[in-house]
């Protein structure tokens, strides 16, 4: 999430002043741009950026205890920045100018030096999402089979229309930015964990990345956690918002594992078709046409996250999940994701600092909706 001033709005390069006035942080896998944690507790954490902080919670088993984390690590987050003279603000790009400044830790500067005008704009906040698998095995065959439905929970969550001043035309210019980062995007249908493996270790061996942590893959296997973890959404602007996306990863997830331990092959999509779906969602978000994987053609936004709801929708139920996620997607296309809403506040106001506003205000809610 963003740091932004309590005055002006603007983004502020106060995340080590933060961290002193915030919880401790558990041991984390920390992993960079957009790098998540995972730790066995909640935290409250640096990240890339001295303009944004992270937070993430403890593994939990039902979405009660899930918002109810969410809530508190996002109270303690801005709680701590308070104390600073600043503001957090859930929003996955800065709508105002802001020039970033890289924490001063060896792995930040090594990828500062190398990607270099790339690493100097990358201010950037995403939503990943840890889904426990019983094994390496299990992990890949997952991944190889939730690829095709990562452009969705991306148009769901899209939350960064803006981008440094103006509108940037997309509803998450977060994903063009990652785009900029050669270890980003949908992965090809890999079939083993050797197969994965052996890729990462080319990938790191190429010395184009540095290690592990930085496979900034849609979705990949964690590091240091027996889990899968699911990267392509944006930071969503609400916490409801953030619980319906960890809902359909865990829906996801455990249909991917069902259908592999049943035999079924994984959809065989070209990676390139994912990379223009994923364009395209970044692109339209909710208020356009997504490329459904199934026909490779375009359809109604809805049209599609119905399809989605429709696939996972017996692994929700079984998890107690169905309801909640209903009403969830529901208050969305009634309200509009972050994306729709930052977009509905300049066009009222015509003041992005009221964008922002809007955003610190949501990002501080403790009732519930």
């Amino acid at each position: 999430m963003l740091l932004v001033d309590v005055r002006n709005g603007r983004p502020r390069s106060v995340s080590g002043q933060v961290l002193t006035q915030a919880a401790p942080a558990a041991p984390a896998d920390h992993a960079g741009p957009e790098g998540s944690g995972g730790g066995a507790q909640g935290a409250v954490e640096g990240e890339f950026q001295q303009q944004q902080i992270e937070t993430h919670t403890p593994p939990v088993a039902d979405l009660d205890t899930l918002r109810t984390e969410v809530r508190r690590w996002r109270a303690e987050a801005v709680a701590a920045a308070r104390r600073t003279g600043s503001n957090v603000a859930a929003l996955a790009t800065s709508p105002l100018p802001v020039r970033p400044v890289t924490s001063r830790t060896r792995r930040y500067l090594w990828l500062e030096d190398r990607y270099q005008l790339t690493a100097r704009e990358h201010l950037v906040c995403g939503c990943h999402v840890h889904v426990s698998v019983e094994s390496d095995e299990e992990g890949v065959a997952v991944l190889d089979r939730i690829r095709v439905w990562l452009p969705a929970l991306l148009a769901l969550s899209a939350n960064s229309p803006f981008w440094n001043g103006q509108d940037s035309g997309y509803a998450s210019y977060r994903s063009q930015a990652l785009a900029k980062l050669p270890s980003w995007g949908p992965t090809d249908v890999l079939g083993s964990p050797a197969a994965y493996h052996r890729l990462v270790g080319d990938m790191v061996r190429s010395t184009v990345i540095l290690d592990e942590g930085m496979v900034y893959f849609d979705a990949r296997l964690a590091k240091r956690y027996p889990t899968v973890e699911v990267r392509a959404a944006d930071v969503c602007f609400s916490v409801e918002e953030a619980v319906v996306v960890a809902a359909l990863c865990r829906g996801l997830v455990e249909t991917a594992a069902q259908e592999w331990a049943a035999g079924e092959r994984a959809p065989d999509v070209p990676t390139q078709m994912l990379r223009f779906a994923t364009w395209q969602a970044g692109r339209e978000g909710l208020e356009g046409r997504l490329l459904d994987w199934r026909t490779g053609l375009p359809a109604p936004c809805w049209s599609v996250l119905d399809g989605l709801l429709d696939h996972v929708g017996p692994a929700l139920e079984e998890a107690g999940d169905l309801v909640v996620v209903k009403e969830g997607l529901a208050r969305v296309r009634e309200e509009g994701n972050g994306a729709i809403r930052q977009r509905a506040m300049f066009a009222h106001t015509g003041q992005l600092l009221d964008v922002v506003a809007e955003s610190v205000r949501e990002t501080a809610r403790h009732d519930e909706r």
